[in-house]
């Protein structure tokens, strides 16, 4: 890559998530020092008022400012041949990602974000991966907590697994513990826009029901079935359990992490996800709102009631809110030749999952791809097949995230 100007470029610094980002940069890293940043978007007083917020009058232009807009090509051209990094907030990143995903593409610009538009990312795989081979630029979507803790928690499992066994994992139970946070508007926006191109397209509806729908071309695939879908008893966690929403998600990510790295954890690798319930009667009535909830958003008439009472997009939880925040999640490595053998990781945030944790891992994700040395080249990665050791250690110095291997027999 030739020299830029800047490290990393945080794309839509005037929104909620993205605002975080830019406070989670300033706190971590300053302005005008070692890592050379910018934010980025496409009006300038709004920009201003964020630098406002976030710096002292004497500081303020030391952050530059870059003006560029999804819908003109020309400016995120300008704006991607500026920066090591592009660290995009901007979703649905289906109705606004495409463009933005095709200059870094076009100029070797490396990129993360935060989506979670499995149809959209097998989109941007299909259409871009030659061109982001021949170009250099490394594409790593899923940087927030889809799907972060969980791509990562499987890698640092599979590598406990390997140190202690001699073997890796081949069959991984991911499940979400406790934890307190608001759902994300921009999440919700995104899901609800994924709704309606499914109802619209039957291709996109059958792309987000295949588990291996982000595997690479001329891959076969693998044994994993659907996602959890009702309440089921897990006998080694001694609970029950949900579905967990994110698992359409999380699990495409993983199985592409594996595949992507060679299969070091097998061809045969089965992983699925769900959320511990305190009860059988709980896990129930978790299972049918769940499932309530996707059909509401998948009809004209009931999306429009139940948009009247989620988040809209830019909107969040206070300071406050987001620092009582917090995550638990638990992997269940098995060793089916001896059980006795079996390795569990728990990963925890500090901050609530869907902001506050997820603005700086997105930030920790950006700085990552800028500034350590990684041995991947171009092409669309995940973030533990793309960032591995070298993220791991970010998260757990400056992220607030724990990965620790675990007693089974806590449960």
């Amino acid at each position: 890559m030739a020299k830029r100007k800047f490290d990393i470029v945080v794309w839509g610094a005037t929104g909620f998530t993205g605002q975080l980002v830019v406070e989670y940069l300033i706190a971590t890293y300053g302005i005008a020092g070692e890592l050379k940043w910018a934010i980025a978007g496409r009006n300038e007083s709004k920009l201003k008022a964020v630098r406002k917020s976030c710096l002292p009058s004497a500081q303020r232009d030391q952050l530059p400012i870059l003006i560029a807009d999804s819908d003109d090509a020309e400016s995120l051209a300008t704006l991607a041949n500026a920066t090591r990094v592009l660290c995009s907030t901007v979703g649905p990143y289906a109705k606004y990602g495409s463009t933005v995903v095709a200059a870094c593409v076009d100029a070797g610009t490396d990129y993360c974000d935060l989506t979670g538009e499995v149809h959209w990312m097998a989109q941007m795989i299909q259409r871009y991966q030659g061109a982001a081979e021949t170009s250099g630029a490394r594409i790593v979507h899923t940087c927030g907590f889809d799907s972060i803790p969980f791509d990562m928690g499987n890698w640092y499992l599979q590598r406990a697994t390997l140190e202690r066994t001699g073997a890796p994992a081949r069959h991984v139970k991911t499940r979400v513990g406790r934890n307190r946070g608001a759902a994300s508007g921009g999440t919700v926006a995104s899901m609800l826009n994924m709704m309606e191109e499914a109802r619209r397209d039957p291709s996109i509806r059958q792309l987000m029901a295949d588990p291996y729908a982000l595997y690479p071309d001329g891959v076969e695939d693998g044994e994993d079935g659907p996602d959890q879908t009702g309440p089921v008893f897990d006998a080694d966690f001694h609970q029950w359990t949900s579905p967990f929403i994110m698992a359409a998600v999380n699990t495409r990510v993983v199985r592409r992490s594996n595949a992507l790295l060679g299969f070091p954890w097998g061809e045969d690798f089965l992983y699925d996800e769900a959320l511990l319930t305190p009860s059988r009667f709980q896990a129930a009535c978790n299972s049918f709102a769940t499932g309530a909830g996707m059909i509401a958003m998948a009809i004209g008439p009931t999306r429009k009631l139940v948009q009247r009472f989620l988040p809209k997009p830019g909107e969040g939880p206070s300071r406050k809110q987001r620092e009582a925040g917090y995550y638990e999640i638990f992997l269940w490595g098995l060793d089916p030749r001896d059980r006795t053998r079996d390795t569990v990781v728990k990963v925890t945030g500090d901050m609530d999952p869907g902001y506050g944790s997820t603005s700086k891992m997105l930030g920790e994700a950006a700085v990552c791809l800028a500034r350590d040395k990684l041995t991947v080249k171009g092409g669309f990665w995940t973030p533990a097949s793309a960032l591995g050791e070298h993220l791991l250690e970010r998260l757990e110095n400056s992220a607030g995230l724990t990965f620790e291997v675990i007693d089974p027999g806590t449960f």
